[in-house]
């Protein structure tokens, strides 16, 4: 299985039947396409709408009716669409159940760097709304490939990169496990496929611990 689907299925487990769910650039839309089941949820674009629904024919697609990567989407019966401030204001405010957010780095705090790299020596591409939704949500879950192109964890002690959010981040998501983040630290709760603990131990910086009922990922 492609790694970022295997991951976009497992945030997918993640949500709840009535959730206001907000879902960030890149591998976090697709969760939408692998909910369970009986489970029906809210999606929120923050550009402005509540009630995004699936992605359109090439042909029913319009200009005007995207998500914040400026995908084209389709609403739902009772969406509801809004300016971009009064969309900020209601991730502010703290509507939205949980954000699947992309990340780069994260953490054994909680941290989660998702918005800047150094290039030329400048920080690109810019923050946008990650920041409202890591303060404004109730539960975020950060997704992201466990190591880099070196091979080097991305799950670490501490993030490098300038952070989005300090300590926010519930669950972490990756090609390989998935961790909650626990008072204590990070607990590995489950492996991927044909991943084993001492792969997991073997390309993870950060510090963790093993939960009693770890297993293989529900998919």
């Amino acid at each position: 299985m492609d790694p970022r689907v295997l991951i976009a299925k497992r945030a997918a487990q993640e949500l709840k039947d009535g959730q206001l769910v907000n879902l960030g650039f890149g591998m976090p839309t697709q969760a939408s396409n692998y909910l369970p089941v009986g489970v029906n949820v809210m999606f929120h674009a923050e550009n402005g709408v509540f009630g995004v629904g699936p992605r359109p024919r090439p042909a029913d697609a319009k200009a005007d009716m995207t998500n914040a990567g400026s995908e084209p989407v389709t609403l739902v019966a009772g969406a509801a669409i809004m300016d971009l401030a009064t969309s900020l204001g209601a991730m502010r405010k703290g509507v939205l159940d949980v954000t699947i957010l992309g990340a780069l780095e994260v953490d054994q705090l909680g941290n989660i760097a998702n918005w800047a790299v150094k290039r030329n020596g400048k920080w690109w591409p810019g923050i946008g709304g990650a920041m409202d939704l890591c303060y404004g949500t109730k539960t975020v879950i950060a997704c992201l490939m466990h190591t880099d192109r070196n091979g080097e964890s991305k799950v670490l002690k501490r993030c490098s990169l300038p952070l989005t959010g300090k300590g926010c981040v519930k669950t972490i998501i990756t090609d390989k496990a998935v961790f909650d983040v626990g008072t204590q630290g990070l607990i590995l709760k489950e492996h991927a496929p044909g991943v084993t603990l001492a792969d997991i131990k073997a390309c993870t910086q950060a510090d963790f611990s093993v939960a009693a009922n770890f297993g293989e990922m529900k998919l």
